[in-house]
């Protein structure tokens, strides 16, 4: 029984008695100041990096988007204001789609093939494997081409040159390249509205790009700059270009992709108006012709006809231009107790640690060379 008794004594005393560590005192001025050194690093550390800057003692949420945008202006192509009949451009003609969502494309320049309707027609000559002596060595039929479909038969292109038939749509589009200069200058002061609503769900926090004071006067008369009025959602599309270091008339031969980046990286422990947008602008394209191949942005599409007859035409547009792309991104914060407890944890074990740095070093420092003085040892 008495065995049984002290054993059970045992386990209590060693499951429930309260131990407390001891304390060292160290006799030294040198490991004092590295110490209390240490100690005001990781204290700046803590307020400085953890709290300041990286604002550890919030918790975030990532923001969730939606844009629409919508282009006004109008123009005439470069070179047709003195003719007889000008070529007038409104948005339905030269902003694709009409009314974008977070991307939307400008024609700045064009080729332009009218009336072609599907019939037989020679390759055009720019197309060196196309040139042909040979009906049989040269053409040979049902062969797809980028213009259509070889039917086998070699045909004079002109008077001195024979090219390759094709089944496609005819006359065949001549692209020898985009005009040297743009054929729509003028879309250098088209206008560009971006309706922007952003929210946080975590922290139930929601807002748009036009402030609740911005009123429609206001609208009608403001354009975008950084400096002066930062906060105007309309935007002129030279500006752009230009904010993004590039010229608008040199982009807008060959066309390239441009980024609107709109940054809702938001402190809701501020009051809820500093949440605001901030607008930057970037080139996405690689624009270096040195190595890029076919440098700039276009593409292809057609406006089909009918005539009273049926017989079916259409005008194929070969169209250069910018395509803006809008980016959204963010990140919101707001103080948590969560990680404010984890963070302090963490620097409180780094400040522990560093005691029993200090004291590991001094005791190695006593065995290399004994002090006659020995360390203090405290019981606490």
């Amino acid at each position: 029984m008495g065995a049984a008794k002290s054993s059970c004594q045992g386990f209590l005393h060693y499951a429930f008695d309260y131990e407390t560590p001891k304390t060292l005192v160290v006799p030294s001025i040198a490991a004092g100041v590295v110490f209390r050194f240490t100690q005001l690093l990781i204290l700046l550390y803590l307020v400085g990096y953890v709290c300041i800057v990286q604002k550890a003692y919030q918790d975030t949420d990532s923001v969730v988007s939606t844009v629409t945008t919508k282009v006004k202006g109008y123009a005439v192509i470069k070179g047709s204001a003195n003719t007889s009949s000008p070529q007038f451009r409104d948005v339905a003609d030269y902003v694709i789609p009409p009314q974008g969502d977070k991307s939307f494309f400008v024609v700045t320049n064009m080729i332009v093939t009218t009336n072609q309707k599907v019939s037989h027609c020679p390759e055009v000559r720019y197309f060196q494997v196309s040139y042909c002596l040979l009906h049989v060595v040269y053409c040979v039929a049902m062969v797809s081409s980028w213009p259509g479909v070889r039917t086998g038969r070699c045909v004079n292109y002109s008077d001195t040159v024979q090219t390759c038939q094709v089944l496609s749509w005819c006359p065949l589009e001549e692209d020898t390249g985009p005009n040297k200069e743009a054929l729509i200058d003028a879309a250098e002061n088209f206008t560009l509205l971006i309706k922007n609503s952003v929210t946080y769900p975590k922290f139930n926090f929601h807002r748009r790009n036009i402030m609740p004071h911005i009123n429609s006067s206001y609208l009608k008369t403001c354009v975008f700059n950084s400096s002066t009025d930062p906060h105007c959602p309309i935007f002129r599309l030279k500006q752009i270009v230009s904010d993004a270091g590039e010229e608008f008339q040199v982009m807008a031969v060959e066309g390239g992709v441009l980024g609107i980046l709109i940054d809702w990286t938001c402190d809701l422990d501020l009051w809820a108006s500093q949440c605001l947008p901030k607008y930057s602008f970037r080139r996405l394209d690689d624009n270096n012709k040195s190595h890029v191949l076919a440098p700039g942005y276009n593409f292809r599409f057609a406006k089909y006809y009918k005539s009273p007859e049926g017989t079916e035409s259409r005008t194929l547009i070969k169209a250069y231009g910018i395509r803006f792309e809008v980016i959204v991104f963010g990140t919101a914060g707001k103080f948590s107790m969560l990680p404010t407890l984890v963070n302090l944890g963490s620097t409180l074990t780094f400040l522990s640690l560093v005691s029993e740095l200090i004291i590991t070093l001094t005791q190695l420092g006593e065995l290399a060379n004994p002090n006659p003085n020995p360390i203090t040892r405290t019981a606490s």
